[in-house]
C-alpha cells in the first residue's frame, strides 16, 4: 500500500513535522511511504528522514532560488493543484486545514483522504464546506477531536477519530536523573509562554542557585526572552541552547522538563520527555496537556490563574528538593511513554486505513 503525507514543509523545526516523520518511519517497514513537502526552505530537512521514505517538494523556497512564476500564493496554488490532480497513491494524509481543503477539492475520489488535525482550524468556513468530502478526520487529542466535531456540527461524515502522535523508534535515551537541570523545548513563540517559565525560574534560582534552566529551540521571541533573562539577572542560571533535531537526547540530560503554555497543545515535547523518563511540570487545564500525562504518576500539574508563576516555581522547588519523588515520577513517565511507541500508533493507523479503504 502506498501512503502519502502532504505537509507544508518537511524541512522545518516543528513538532507536527517530527510526528509525521516518526509515524512514516514505522509505516515504511510495511508500506511504500512518500512525504510531499509543499515548500523546501533549506538544503536538508531539520529532522532526520528514514532512508526508506521518499521525499519530494513542490516549491523550492530556499534563499536565492529563482522561479518563472512570481513568489507567493499563486505559485504555491498552481504547484499544489498539479500535484494533487495527478497524485497516485492509496492513501493521502494531509496535515493542515488548507491542504486538507485542497485535497477534498482536487484529489481523485478513489484515494482515501484523511485530514490530520493538531488544533482547531483558524478559518472554519472552508472546513465546514469541503471536509464532508474527505474520508476521515484524525485528531491528535480528544480536545481537538471534540473541537472538530463541533465545527462540523456533529455530522457523521467525515468520521472524527483520535490517534495520538508517535515517538521515534526506540530505544529511547534515559535520564539518570542526577543533573541539576530543568529543560524546556519548542518554538519561541508568544503562545509557548517561555517568559512565564523564566519568571518562575527566577524564584527557583534564588533559592537553589546550583540548578540551571536550559531552553532549546528558536523563534521570534528570542530577543525578548534574552532581555528578560538580563533584566532578572539570570545569566548564570538560564541558558539558550539553540535548536536541535535530537530533543530527546537533550531531555535525557535533565531531571525535570517544564511546559508553561496555556493555549498550545505541547504534544511531542511532553511525550519525548516522558520517553526519556523525565517528569513534566505543566499547568492544569492547559490545552491538551492533561491528555498526555497522569498527575502523580509521571507529572505535576499546577493551578493556572492568579499567582500561577509563584505556584509553578513552588512545584519546581518541591520536585527539586524531593529526589525520591522525582525517581517515582520518572519510572511512571517511561510507562506512560510506551503508549506512544511507534509500533503501537502505526498499528492504529493501519487499522483505520483498512476500514476506510473497505468503504471506498
Amino acid at each position: 500500500m502506498k501512503i502519502c503525507f502532504l505537509v507544508p514543509s518537511a524541512y522545518g523545526m516543528r513538532g507536527d513535522t517530527r510526528a509525521v516523520l516518526n509515524l512514516s518511519a514505522e509505516l515504511a517497514a510495511r508500506h511504500e511511504i512518500e512525504i510531499i513537502s509543499v515548500r523546501r526552505v533549506r538544503e536538508a530537512p531539520f529532522f532526520p528522514v528514514d532512508p526508506r521514505i521518499s521525499l519530494r517538494w513542490l516549491i523550492d523556497a530556499r534563499p536565492g532560488v529563482r522561479h518563472l512564476l512570481p513568489r507567493g500564493q499563486m505559485r504555491t496554488e498552481v504547484a499544489l493543484w498539479r500535484s494533487l490532480r495527478g497524485l497516485r497513491c492509496d492513501v493521502l494524509v494531509t496535515t493542515r486545514p488548507g491542504l486538507s481543503v485542497q485535497a477534498a477539492r482536487h484529489v481523485p475520489r478513489e484515494i482515501v483522504r484523511i485530514a490530520r488535525e493538531w488544533s482547531r482550524p483558524a478559518v472554519p468556513a472552508p472546513v465546514r464546506r469541503f471536509y464532508p468530502k474527505l474520508d476521515a478526520v484524525v485528531a491528535s487529542t480528544e480536545a481537538t477531536g471534540e473541537e472538530m466535531i463541533r465545527l462540523l456540527d456533529g455530522a457523521s461524515d467525515p468520521p472524527v477519530l483520535v490517534v495520538p502522535d508517535a515517538l521515534p523508534p526506540g530505544p529511547w535515551p534515559r535520564s539518570r536523573m542526577d543533573n541539576r537541570v530543568v529543560s524546556a523545548g519548542g518554538r519561541w513563540l508568544p503562545g509557548k509562554a517561555f517568559d512565564r517559565l523564566i519568571r518562575a525560574f527566577a524564584i527557583v534560582a534564588d533559592k537553589r542557585p546550583d540548578w540551571r534552566l536550559r531552553l532549546y529551540g528558536g523563534g521570534p521571541e528570542e530577543k525578548r526572552l534574552r532581555a528578560l533573562v538580563g533584566e532578572l539577572n539570570l545569566h548564570n542560571n538560564v541558558y539558550f541552547m539553540g535548536t536541535t533535531p535530537d530533543l530527546q537526547g537533550e531531555f535525557a540530560k535533565a531531571s525535570i522538563v517544564a511546559v508553561t503554555s496555556h493555549a498550545e497543545t505541547p504534544g511531542m515535547t511532553v511525550i519525548e520527555a516522558l520517553a526519556c523518563g523525565v517528569p513534566v511540570v505543566g499547568f492544569d487545564g492547559a490545552r491538551g496537556f492533561g491528555e498526555f500525562v497522569t498527575p502523580g504518576r509521571d507529572s505535576v500539574l499546577v493551578p493556572a490563574g492568579e499567582g500561577e508563576i509563584g505556584a509553578y516555581a513552588s512545584a519546581l522547588l518541591a520536585l527539586i528538593d524531593d529526589e525520591r519523588r522525582r525517581m517515582v515520577l520518572a519510572a511512571g513517565a517511561r510507562e506512560s511513554a510506551a503508549e506512544h511507541a511507534a509500533p503501537v500508533i502505526a498499528a492504529r493507523w493501519e487499522a483505520l486505513v483498512e476500514s476506510l479503504r473497505a468503504r471506498v
